[in-house]
């Protein structure tokens, strides 16, 4: 192999077993800014001596080795337990050259675990929304700070610094490195979907830049999602937030053109849909449904999803079904974008009018006064209604909000369509 090969196959044994490394550090170091630090100096490691020495037999095994052999470093300059000390250096012992002991077997049997206590550790509430994305991506992705915030469409400093910040908050709250239990286990795995969903929604619809998708944010989030899946099996929740993603990411390839402008679901070709992964999310869906006579929010949007999915067409689609499943959503997850959504299938059912009315009733809401598909969605309403005016007038309202450029451009060319109706009636 040559040198750029065997940095080719480190940068994807980091993406594989990164995860597992600091996992497994952290429940040895009880800390995860430290966990990712020491996984870091192992990296550094490969990347001086596989050049010469080639890629070993088992590359993650040598990495956990590396990163202990640092780790006793640490501990023996800070001075602490003598008994652990001794302990971790004899399960290390000998491991160096080739990566295969005891301590392979037993990462293996409590990587699982190890995982989900990273998980929840890195989605802890005490972060903001943002931190915990960023740091998720790291730790549970591999992805560098470069590459997230590309992906975020911010500065590389901007997301450094977040997860700097992050881990630190982490250390000095002394936040346990652990999977809470009772209530408390509730509330976090709440954090934690919400994390994995804002990742994948950031992919699905981009909130600003160039383009209206990320498909490579949309499938972090579904590994991630994956990963929880495997680890929570018993969690109906997680199998409704994976269901959701994988309906969803089937339409990917149907919502732009070759150019990358949008398109919006009435008119996108379903036959360019993934049949693979909408099989897979409605199994993960019947699965959730199994768990759980009471829906919770994820499996109802994944429900909603699954109508869509079934349909061949938008006529086809079963709107009344969908009105009646954003009704219970709204009982469950009382936000005014999920009454603005209920809106939209509300007309779709009862006809233009119907929805407006609903639409109208959120004009005053705080929390859409800056929300884009308020006016895009009420100047679709008229349009269908015939009343182009205003219907420009809301695309227009519409465009000046939207961040994104391609969905701005697309609520400008309504804006014209519309303006143009009106000049023709």
């Amino acid at each position: 192999m040559t040198a750029t090969d065997i940095h080719r196959t480190i940068e994807a044994v980091w993406r594989i077993e990164s995860a597992r490394l600091i996992a497994g550090l952290a429940r040895m170091v009880r800390d995860v800014g430290l966990a990712e630090d020491l996984a870091q100096d192992a990296l550094m490691t490969a990347l001086e001596r596989w050049p010469e020495s080639g890629v070993p037999d088992n590359p993650g095994a040598w990495l956990m080795t590396a990163a202990k052999h640092r780790a006793i470093d640490l501990l023996r300059r800070n001075k602490l337990i003598e008994r652990k000390h001794e302990a971790i250096a004899y399960e290390t012992e000998g491991e160096m050259a080739d990566g295969k002991s005891e301590l392979e077997t037993m990462l293996d049997d409590d990587i699982g675990d190890d995982l989900l206590r990273l998980i929840f550790t890195a989605c802890h509430p005490v972060l903001s929304a943002e931190a915990r994305a960023a740091l998720t991506l790291r730790l549970l992705g591999g992805l560098t700070t470069d590459e997230i915030a590309r992906a975020f469409l911010v500065p590389e400093p901007t997301v450094s610094q977040r997860i700097v910040r992050a881990k630190r908050t982490l250390s000095e709250k002394q936040i346990p490195f652990e999977v809470p239990r009772g209530e408390e286990r509730d509330e976090r795995l709440a954090s934690v979907l919400e994390v994995i969903y804002l990742i994948f929604n950031e992919g699905y619809a981009a909130t600003s830049g160039d383009d209206w998708i990320r498909p490579e944010l949309c499938n972090e989030a579904m590994r991630l999602g994956r990963v929880l899946a495997g680890l929570a099996p018993q969690e109906p929740e997680v199998f409704g937030l994976l269901a959701l993603m994988e309906i969803q990411a089937s339409r990917l390839h149907a919502r732009t053109t070759a150019s990358g402008e949008p398109i919006l679901l009435p008119d996108q070709d379903r036959s360019r849909w993934d049949p693979l992964l909408i099989r897979r999310g409605l199994a993960a869906l019947e699965r959730a449904e199994k768990l759980r006579a009471a829906r919770g929010p994820y499996v109802l949007q994944a429900a909603i999803a699954a109508c869509h999915a079934r349909a061949r067409s938008v006529e086809a689609t079963d709107w009344n079904r969908i009105a009646a499943l954003y009704a219970e959503l709204a009982k469950v997850l009382q936000s005014p974008v999920v009454e603005l959504n209920r809106a939209v299938a509300v007309a779709m059912a009862s006809g233009p009018a119907a929805g407006l009315a609903l639409v109208d009733a959120l004009a005053n809401e705080p929390l859409l006064r800056n929300y884009h598909l308020l006016p895009s969605v009420r100047g679709d309403l008229l349009s269908r209604l015939e009343r182009h005016t205003e219907a420009r007038e809301e695309f227009e309202r519409a465009a000046s909000m939207a961040r994104n450029a391609r969905e701005k451009l697309l609520l400008q060319q309504r804006a014209a369509a519309s303006a143009q109706a009106a000049s023709h009636p």
